[in-house]
C-alpha cells in the first residue's frame, strides 16, 4: 500500500484535488482496497457474502472522490480523511440496519450465525472501540503503525501499545472461554 503521508503521496493528493484525472485515478487505486478491507472488517459477511460491505466500500470511494475538490490539507494526513469518511459510512450503514427489525445493530457482528467469523466478531465487539479500530486498521486493513496513527490522530507508539493491550484482552477472553 502506498504511504500517502510521504512526498509522492502529498503530490498525488494535491494534483487530484486540483482536478488532475490520472492523479485522482492513482488516489482511487489506493482508496478502493483500503475501503474494501475496512468495510469488510467492520461489517463482515451478511447472508454469506461481503456484498453489503463492498457496497459501503463503493460509497466510501464515491464520497472521497466527491469531497476531493474541497479537500484541504489542514495538517492531517490524507489517510485520516479517508478513514473518517469510511467510519461515517460504516456507522450510517449500521444505523440503517439497526432500524430494520430483526437485525443485529453491531457492525462487527456478521449476519452468519455460528462459526469462526461470528466468534471473531463477538470477540472484537467485546473490545473498547478505540482498541477494536486499531486492530481492524492494523490487521484487517494492513496499515502500518505510522499510517494507523495518522488515521486515528495519535502516535505510532500509542498505536502499538493499544494494539498490544487489545491483543492481551483477546487472549484473556479466549482463555476465559476455554475455562468455562
Amino acid at each position: 500500500m502506498t504511504n500517502l503521508g510521504d512526498g509522492l503521496g502529498a503530490a498525488v493528493v494535491g494534483a487530484a484535488v486540483g482536478g488532475d484525472r490520472p492523479a485522482a485515478e492513482c488516489l482511487l487505486a489506493w482508496v478502493q482496497p483500503f475501503a474494501v478491507r475496512y468495510c469488510r472488517a467492520r461489517l463482515g459477511r451478511q447472508e454469506g457474502s461481503f456484498a453489503s460491505a463492498d457496497d459501503v466500500a463503493q460509497e466510501v470511494c464515491l464520497a472521497v472522490l466527491t469531497a476531493l475538490p474541497g479537500h484541504r490539507h489542514q495538517g492531517r494526513p490524507f489517510v485520516a480523511f479517508v478513514y473518517g469518511i469510511a467510519a461515517q459510512k460504516v456507522a450510517a450503514r449500521s444505523d440503517r440496519v439497526a432500524r430494520t427489525p430483526g437485525t443485529d445493530t453491531r457492525p462487527e457482528q456478521p449476519a452468519a450465525q455460528g462459526g469462526l467469523p461470528a466468534r471473531m466478531a463477538s470477540l472484537l465487539g467485546s473490545l473498547p472501540a478505540r482498541h477494536r479500530e486499531i486492530l481492524v486498521l492494523r490487521v484487517a486493513v494492513g496499515l502500518s503503525a505510522d499510517d494507523t496513527a495518522d488515521a486515528m490522530g495519535t502516535t505510532p507508539g500509542a498505536v502499538r501499545i493499544l494494539q498490544h493491550h487489545a491483543l492481551a484482552m483477546l487472549r484473556r477472553a479466549l482463555a476465559a472461554e476455554e475455562v468455562v
